[in-house]
């Protein structure tokens, strides 16, 4: 039996990632998924509460890589450069995990639980990413908005790369952000008098 508490975790990832791939997520249970990594069920809901959360392990760890990141960033850069500047910081976190975070999509596409997770988790990441954001001066409008372009953008980007791995992340995560910039640009005549909206700053809040 596995002593060390992060390879416990990792084997049970693995075991319910493969039990869910093979059997389904309704399938499944936590007493399974900690038979097949070798411990016993009390042990399995130590390190998580749920048999949903056991694939997302490792999404704290995301967040705050990113959010010091965008902290980080040089104050010279506006919001978009900004995120790009972060997500790049945080790509290799992407390629070490791949072996995993591939199949697991797969599995979550499979499974309206998982996919409800998968969205709740995306939500706090985004929230974090906008407080992030307003440290920087922006408006929580602001910062609400870019903070969902830019996670909307990288999901492109690592897409594209789960389905095109003989391009380098990087590359792909540049052609996200180009493609988005792109799409966003516009000849619209403003009309006379229309002017941005000035809002009180304030701290985006997480959910």
């Amino acid at each position: 039996m596995p002593r060390n508490g992060q390879e416990v975790r990792k084997r049970l990832q693995w075991a319910a990632l493969e039990l869910f791939r093979d059997r389904g997520y309704e399938e499944t249970t936590a007493a399974e998924i900690a038979a097949k990594a070798g411990v016993t069920e009390r042990t399995f809901f130590r390190h998580f509460p749920d048999k949903r959360e056991v694939l997302f392990h490792g999404d704290a760890a995301f967040t705050e890589a990113v959010t010091t990141a965008v902290r980080n960033a040089p104050r010279t850069l506006g919001p978009w450069d900004t995120l790009f500047f972060a997500f790049d910081s945080v790509k290799q976190m992407f390629v070490e995990n791949r072996p995993f975070t591939e199949p697991r999509q797969r599995v979550i596409a499979s499974s309206p639980a998982l996919q409800e997770r998968a969205t709740a988790k995306t939500r706090s990441l985004t929230a974090a990413v906008a407080s992030a954001l307003c440290e920087r001066g922006l408006t929580v409008p602001q910062s609400n908005l870019a903070a969902q372009m830019g996670m909307a953008t990288l999901s492109h980007g690592v897409s594209a790369w789960f389905n095109d791995s003989s391009i380098d992340l990087r590359v792909h995560i540049i052609r996200a952000f180009q493609e988005a910039r792109d799409l966003s640009s516009s000849n619209v005549a403003i009309p006379k008098g229309t002017g941005r909206t000035q809002r009180p700053r304030q701290k985006a809040k997480q959910t």
